[in-house]
């Protein structure tokens, strides 16, 4: 895994070197054993990469890395697993070049240079975020893998191009342009991430999954063309869905699965996997154990917390593979000790609070291993979440109503609440009011819009946003999908790469581990979405399928209990030992001299938690993050 940045400038000169290093040197946690920069000034382009090396630790490794034939430089941040595969083809067609090393950077631009761009990476299973100079040309290329998990920025900013790993690298630029977009901050405030290809600052987006982006000096638009997307893959399994019963379809996802795990576990560093002893990590781990030759190393943390505290499940299961185990025990103080860290590890607000647990096993994982293995996206690809079982609920309960006597039920809901809450019902309040937004809805769209929303019936208090937002459901408009399949869709374009792959890669990558998701290769993708839904859900329980592999390898009791999340005790801390942080950053005083934050409504919410009437802990949690990261700039 590495970091990557760098620029289009037809004004550049040697100068350039200089910030090419500074840019490198401020995500050097993505890359901390070697570095280099490439500068062309006559072209006006110049890269930067920092490595952390897993395959080939040689210097044939080094990047930038020039193609065989000289057409083109190539910096990147990833893996592309079946890189040994592709050198095979290359040498059949007898189109091979001398192999210096065995790299996959390597095998990438030899594959460009005899197949091109797009068929090189229709090929490629991996994860990856890059950028190609082509000299012939005098064309930057920019592509993402296919879901979405190593990340890349890119803009245009006082007349110069930049791009890279992380926001920080953009930066350091003299000529980068740090003006808020307050569209992405609303939306931090209404989801908990920054949607779409939006960034936190006006000018500069994400390179979308599986996506390619081409521009240059002479045609400064960017072009965006798809290679790979969700939807190409849903449509697909529709029209040509998966025909096989019960136990074909368990043996078909075993079988991927070891594939994905088998070419994941390849590394020439230590590897290791997340436990937390739920279904998901318990069947990668089950999978890794069949096939490895020792026992292989598995992490957890525990919380005091009972309520939060899934250790003795993920031990129980590590007892039972067999797995070199490593537990520690958090305490509240070492999990709050990692909030002020968090504008610097997410150099832009993300306000999951899963990410403090996710940041603390990666520095556990990474004191043994350099990649560990996760069991992330079983919930998207499988119908896991508990929200989906509740949009069910309302699905049902909203086509079989009418819409007035919906918002008459909805106004009757929305008044009792405060009565609730003045019962020391807090958290019975914040569902009322969930539930009044929700059934008023006008359709399915909006239905899920409300119950996955923040400041349910409420504006979201940010000055400025505009009026039409473009939503994750836009890509899936015309299928033939129930309203399930198109929210659980909606998780795999929105919720996925903007929440749950943006924490993972931070966190990891902020203590130098590399994070692999075996159930993102897109091959397990493609089949998830041609399952008919009684095979992802069944009798309103998630993930049938993937319980039905695990069970094969864990006893069933052994990993059937609810559903805890990744989590900590949030509001508890926002009314004892965060109380005093929060309330300075949610001054009303302050909120007003920052000019994007309607204080009145975030005051109330405030002293409604604080009063216990309501939970308002995840309408708060994103504006304390918002308003942490803004002031830490």
């Amino acid at each position: 895994m590495c970091g990557l940045a760098g620029f289009l400038d037809r004004n550049v000169d040697r100068s350039g070197e200089d910030v090419l290093v500074a840019m490198a040197n401020r995500i050097a946690h993505r890359g901390p054993d070697d570095s280099g920069i490439w500068l062309d000034a006559e072209a006006g382009v110049g890269f930067c990469h920092r490595r952390l090396s897993i395959v080939d630790l040689s210097a044939a490794g080094h990047q930038p890395m020039r193609s065989p034939r000289g057409r083109y430089h190539f910096v990147w941040n990833g893996e592309i697993y079946n890189h040994l595969a592709l050198r095979r083809v290359l040498e059949s067609e007898g189109e091979a070049p001398v192999w210096r090393g065995h790299s996959d950077t390597e095998t990438l631009l030899a594959c460009f240079e005899n197949w091109g761009v797009v068929e090189t990476l229709k090929q490629a299973v991996g994860m990856f975020s890059m950028a190609l100079w082509d000299i012939k040309e005098q064309t930057l290329t920019l592509a993402r893998d296919r879901m979405g998990e190593k990340p890349l920025y890119y803009g245009w900013s006082n007349g110069v191009f930049l791009f890279g790993s992380e926001l920080k690298a953009l930066k350091v630029h003299p000529r980068f342009a740090a003006e808020i977009n307050r569209d992405a901050l609303g939306d931090v405030l209404r989801r908990q991430y920054i949607s779409g290809s939006k960034s936190i600052y006006r000018g500069i987006e994400k390179v979308p999954p599986g996506a390619i982006v081409t521009v240059s000096l002479q045609r400064q638009e960017p072009s965006i063309s798809a290679y790979w997307s969700v939807s190409d893959a849903a449509l697909l399994g529709k029209n040509i869905p998966f025909r096989g019963d019960d136990g074909e379809a368990i043996d078909a996802l075993e079988g991927l699965l070891s594939d994905a795990i088998a070419l994941q576990m390849v590394a020439d560093v230590p590897v290791g996997a997340f436990l937390s002893g739920g279904i998901d990590s318990s069947v990668i781990v089950a999978l890794m154990q069949k096939q490895a030759s020792r026992p292989i190393r598995t992490f957890t943390i525990g919380f005091e917390e009972d309520a939060f505290n899934e250790a003795p499940y993920a031990a129980e299961v590590a007892r039972h593979l067999g797995t070199e185990h490593t537990e520690v025990q958090i305490s509240s103080r070492d999990a709050l000790d990692v909030i002020p860290l968090l504008p610097q590890l997410y150099d832009e607000p993300l306000a999951d609070i899963s990410q403090v647990p996710t940041y603390l096993v990666s520095k556990l994982a990474r004191s043994q291993v350099t990649v560990s293995l996760s069991g992330d996206a079983g919930d998207e690809l499988f119908g896991g979440y508990n929200t989906y079982g509740m949009a069910e609920r309302f699905f049902k309960l909203n086509h079989s109503l009418p819409l007035p006597l919906r918002q008459f039920l909805a106004m009757g809901s929305e008044a009792a609440a405060p009565l609730a809450g003045a019962l020391g019902q807090g958290k019975l309040a914040r569902q009322m009011r969930l539930a009044s937004s929700v059934i008023s809805a006008r359709d399915a769209h909006e239905t899920t819009e409300r119950l996955l929303g923040h400041w349910a019936g409420q504006a979201v208090p940010v000055f400025g946003l505009s009026t039409t937002q473009h939503s994750a459901h836009d890509a899936f408009d015309g299928m033939a999908l129930s309203d399930l399949e198109s929210m659980m869709a909606r998780d795999m374009v929105g919720y996925l790469p903007d929440d749950i792959l943006v924490k993972v890669d931070r966190a990891s990558m902020g203590v130098s581990l590399e994070s692999r998701v075996p159930m993102l290769d897109h091959r397990i993708v493609e089949f998830a979405l041609s399952l008919p839904m009684h095979l992802r859900r069944r009798e309103g329980v998630g993930k049938w399928i993937l319980r039905e592999v695990l069970y094969r390898h864990v006893p069933k009791a052994m990993v059937e209990r609810p559903k805890k999340g990744f989590g900590v005790p949030l509001a508890h801390w926002l009314r004892g030992p965060l109380r005093e942080w929060a309330g300075d950053l949610l001054n009303p005083h302050a909120l007003k001299q920052d000019g994007l934050f309607d204080a009145a409504p975030i005051a109330q919410a405030w002293q409604q938690h604080c009063a216990g009437s309501s939970d308002r802990h995840n309408d708060l949690w994103p504006v304390l993050v918002a308003t942490q990261w803004l002031r830490a700039q």
